[in-house]
């Protein structure tokens, strides 16, 4: 067999064990390192998961890891605000306490004419600040087509010593402030009363259905037609003809007769808006 068989016999069995060592180690590692069916899936996911991985494994330090070389971040999904619920006469309550809070606000004398003085009231308990309303009041009277600009009073807005007042009342209140002056405002209308000037919470958050604009310009009619009748206007006055602009003296609400609904005294070339006395 030669000199050598004798050295090969020994060293078959020694191999054989090695390489069987060598299986057994390699099958360990593997099965070690293969990361199961949880893990497979979650690594299948995209870059972000991948991020977030390295962000729970690393030490926390205030700021965002950065994202996997080649990738970016999405921008982030922008808030939408919810669509305001549009204002029903449900919303707006019938009755309140009777009682008010005056806007603690003092305004500059606007236009040229008799100095009036005026406050404005709110009644308590209902959804509207006196102080946002005591500030429309002031830029309705300010208007360039309002009573101020064209010589019919000078306005200015105080929180005491009031000349008049303007409250904002619920319709069961504006009827009972109304009455009293022998109006039947039915828990719709506004009125002028002896002190001042009353107006129905409904209108003032509605509108009207007969008036083509939204709530707020509808407040300019209500604060232009009572204040007309504040400084003297005591007569209502009709449509001028059809497709004219109504007279802000017009009681719009009860119809316009052919006219256009208009909120202020004067069109935007400073003329009166007229129309027959009723």
């Amino acid at each position: 067999m030669g000199r050598y068989g004798r050295v090969r016999r020994p060293i078959r069995p020694l191999v054989a064990a090695g390489i069987a060592l060598a299986v057994v180690i390699i099958g360990a590692v593997a099965v070690a390192s293969w990361p199961g069916p949880e893990a497979e899936a979650d690594a299948q996911g995209d870059g972000a998961k991948s991020g977030a991985s390295r962000a729970a494994a690393s030490p926390a330090t205030g700021t965002e890891p950065e994202p996997e070389p080649g990738t970016t971040r999405s921008p982030e999904e922008p808030k939408t605000k919810p669509t305001p619920k549009p204002t029903t006469s449900a919303d707006v309550p019938v009755s309140g306490p009777g009682t008010f809070t005056t806007a603690q606000s003092q305004g500059d004398p606007v236009g040229s004419g008799p100095p009036r003085r005026y406050s404005v009231q709110v009644e308590n308990g209902v959804d509207v600040s006196a102080a946002d309303a005591a500030g429309e009041i002031e830029k309705i009277l300010a208007h360039p087509q309002g009573w101020a600009a064209h010589g019919r009073g000078s306005f200015q807005l105080v929180s005491s010593g009031a000349d008049f007042v303007i409250r904002i009342a619920t319709p069961a209140t504006a009827d009972k402030l109304c009455l009293a002056q022998g109006l039947n405002t039915r828990g719709e209308l506004n009125c002028e009363t002896v002190d001042g000037v009353v107006v129905n919470l409904r209108r003032w958050v509605l509108g009207s259905p007969q008036f083509d604009g939204e709530p707020s310009e509808y407040r300019h009619l209500i604060i232009n037609h009572e204040v007309g009748h504040e400084i003297g206007l005591r007569q209502h006055l009709g449509c001028g003809g059809p497709g004219k602009l109504a007279p802000v003296m017009m009681q719009q609400i009860k119809g316009l007769d052919g006219c256009r609904s208009n909120a202020w005294p004067y069109d935007k070339d400073g003329t009166y808006v007229d129309g027959p006395g009723l």
